[in-house]
């Protein structure tokens, strides 16, 4: 990860390869913002723009020789979009325009951003728009042009902003590095090849990524294939039974002293989804690598709690299994008993994430935690109804409420969703307590009650990130093809939600 620092120099004098400035539409043409340049570079930027095309629109970006009168080598213009009723742009379009800009800047070693800041709020949005566009994955790139990509991320990002020198906003600056690292980190793990990130392997990134966080109160539990048969998870044996590599169950805790809150995240880590005896087409099962980012999610959710020290207790349940076609594959109309004794008519083998989150979310549960959230590329149906950039959020009306608001704050896109109780009556099986599939129509609804099933009395929600979590159109804003970190955001910004209750 690039290394960001922030202070409150002239913008106009800052000695670096590239240096940003925002651009956003009135009613007269482009405006130049965020960088107190001398007035005739402005001038004369908002005059040529028409001419060379820039129109300040979001994602919009333009490079130009910097000038005489500015110290950088080149002038990046940004596009913000248009500006709020009340004259502002907000926090979302400034994370996006810093993203945006250093996804463009692979190949300058250093950069500076002057978008307009006008709070600590805001300086972290830009902080961390900044490192999420400045991301790259190149793990298994050989030849030397790729290999490099990650080198030639820019180095050093500078923002530049007059409020640097605030606790505050040091305070936003370094909560921003750690919510980028965890997205980072998550996006890592998604964009991973499944051969290597098998259910053991993803147990081996757990013990690591906590050792290597260096918090305190954090501890990791690996249940092996033995440990999950002889604890009743009926779900993660059964999905786990058709690959030569078992499941694993990994509990991954933070436990702060005197927590004002306990939080529990359940996260489904299919590590590859062929659909099992049911099998999936060939078309696109490629990207079933990306089938365990709900657990990759709350793997670094936790870890960020830690390294922000939050004064939330937070568990983390990673359900972690290979869904694969074998000899030894569970079959459709296998009957399996889920921890806690229900038991579930497995009708379609691809419906498998549903099976181990019912697991997890028993053994969350069992712990009486405050409050639990899943979160799982569940569903085709998530897609079908809010497309590839709009996560669901179903469960208990005051809990999906507050996923919302988390999610708005942290410039995410989840759109509550309502869990009818007719379409249960679907989940009927004719020889056990449920069926693992139903009404084929709000089938990502007919999930959440089979998830629902699973919590009790808990107050709980559900989250469906199947399109978001996996990124296969083009790069926009901090978002990068691939793995996209999805959720991590929401759920931090959540449990730092409950800290201040």
């Amino acid at each position: 990860m690039a290394e960001l620092t922030v202070s409150s120099k002239n913008p106009a004098g800052a000695k670096v390869d590239a240096l940003v400035v925002g651009t956003h539409t009135t009613s007269d043409g482009v405006a130049i913002v965020g960088g107190d340049l001398p007035r005739p570079v402005v001038a004369a930027l908002e005059h040529l723009a028409p001419a060379l095309g820039i129109t300040g629109a979001a994602d919009e970006v333009r490079k130009l020789p910097a000038g005489p009168e500015l110290k950088a080598d080149v002038l990046v213009l940004v596009g913000l979009g248009a500006r709020r009723a009340d004259g502002t742009f907000s926090a979302e379009a400034l994370r996006r325009a810093a993203g945006a800009a250093l996804r463009a800047l692979a190949g300058t070693a250093s950069v500076a951003v002057a978008l307009p800041v006008e709070d600590e709020a805001e300086l972290g949005a830009v902080a961390e728009g900044a490192l999420l566009g400045a991301y790259a994955f190149a793990r298994y790139r050989t030849d030397e042009a790729a290999t490099s990509a990650a080198s030639r991320l820019p180095a050093t990002v500078e923002i530049l902003a007059g409020s640097a020198r605030s606790s505050a906003a040091k305070a936003a600056v370094e909560r921003a590095k750690v919510v980028a690292a965890a997205v980072n980190a998550t996006r890592d793990l998604v964009n991973a090849a499944p051969n290597d990130l098998f259910p053991a392997a993803f147990a081996d990134v757990a013990k690591q990524a906590v050792k290597d966080s260096g918090a305190k109160g954090l501890k990791v539990t690996v249940l092996d294939d033995k440990a999950l048969a002889a604890g009743g998870y009926g779900g993660l044996v059964g999905v786990g039974q058709g690959s030569a590599r078992g499941p694993r169950l990994v509990k991954v805790a933070y436990a702060p002293s005197r927590p004002a809150a306990k939080v529990a995240l359940v996260g489904k880590g299919i590590t590859f989804d062929s659909g099992g005896i049911s099998i999936k087409p060939a078309k696109g099962m490629e990207a079933m690598k990306s089938d365990m980012a709900g657990a990759a999610a709350v793997l670094q959710t936790v870890v960020a709690a830690a390294r922000l020290g939050l004064p939330v207790a937070v568990t983390g349940w990673l359900c972690l299994a290979e869904n694969m076609p074998s000899g030894t594959a569970q079959r459709p109309s296998d009957v399996i008993t889920i921890r806690g004794g229900k038991t579930v008519e497995v009708l379609n083998t691809d419906a498998e994430g549903r099976l181990v989150m019912a697991d997890g979310l028993v053994a969350a549960v069992e712990e009486k935690p405050d409050v639990v959230l899943d979160v799982a590329t569940l569903t085709g149906a998530q897609m079908v109804a809010l497309g590839n950039r709009v996560s669901a959020v179903m469960g208990a009306d005051d809990v999906r409420a507050e996923v919302v608001a988390a999610a708005d704050a942290a410039g995410e896109q989840f759109w509550p969703m309502p869990l009818p109780e007719e379409l249960g009556a679907s989940l009927k099986s004719k020889v056990a307590d449920l069926a693992n599939i139903g009404d084929r129509f709000g089938g990502m609804l007919v999930a959440g009650l089979f998830l629902q099933e699973f919590v009790g009395e808990t107050p709980w929600a559900h989250l469906d990130i199947a399109g978001p979590a996996f990124n296969e159109g083009s790069a926009h804003g901090y978002t990068p093809v691939g793995g996209t970190g999805v959720a991590v955001r929401t759920l931090l910004g959540l449990v730092e939600g409950r800290a201040q209750r």
